[in-house]
């Protein structure tokens, strides 16, 4: 027998039936339903190594969840935190400059515009204080726009 848990896991009849009802959805993400699965064999007072080995996932989440549950609750168990992540930094007025610019005629020279053409011009208009060449790309990317194609339109026709 190991010693006694830290964080043991006591569910509520509440908390049993909303674990049980995600682990029978078929909606459920992968991870949230790994957590699930966590709390409910935590609850029948198995061993992290039994749990963690009968749901081929490591101790240290199992560990992770119980403790997650014990101290912040279910929601906290169940799902991530949000991550920090950098902001974006173009907001949706300075992406609109950018696309303008893009479908604007190239500078004198050139035939089309570069990445580094059209941080350049961004920075030049003061749209922003700095910008990378790669974050022009980046947002150019998700617009799906082509900078190289002569013609606009819904068919390449």
């Amino acid at each position: 027998m190991g010693r006694r848990k830290q964080y043991e896991v006591h569910l509520t009849a509440v908390d049993r039936a909303h674990l049980e009802r995600l682990t029978r959805k078929g909606q459920t993400p992968a991870r949230v339903l790994t957590r699930a699965h966590v709390l409910l064999h935590a609850a029948e007072q198995r061993q992290d190594k039994e749990v963690a080995a009968s749901l081929h996932v490591g101790t240290a989440l199992v560990a992770q969840v119980r403790r997650r549950y014990a101290q912040e609750g279910l929601d906290s168990a169940l799902f991530e935190r949000p991550r920090p992540g950098v902001p974006a930094k173009l907001n949706a007025a300075q992406t609109a400059i950018l696309i303008a610019e893009t479908c604007s005629a190239a500078p004198n020279g050139r035939e089309t515009w570069t990445m580094q053409l059209l941080a350049d011009r961004m920075v030049t208009l003061g749209v922003v204080e700095s910008i990378s060449d790669e974050t022009v790309r980046r947002v150019l990317k998700k617009t799906s726009l082509n900078r190289g194609r002569k013609q606009v339109g819904a068919s390449r026709r």
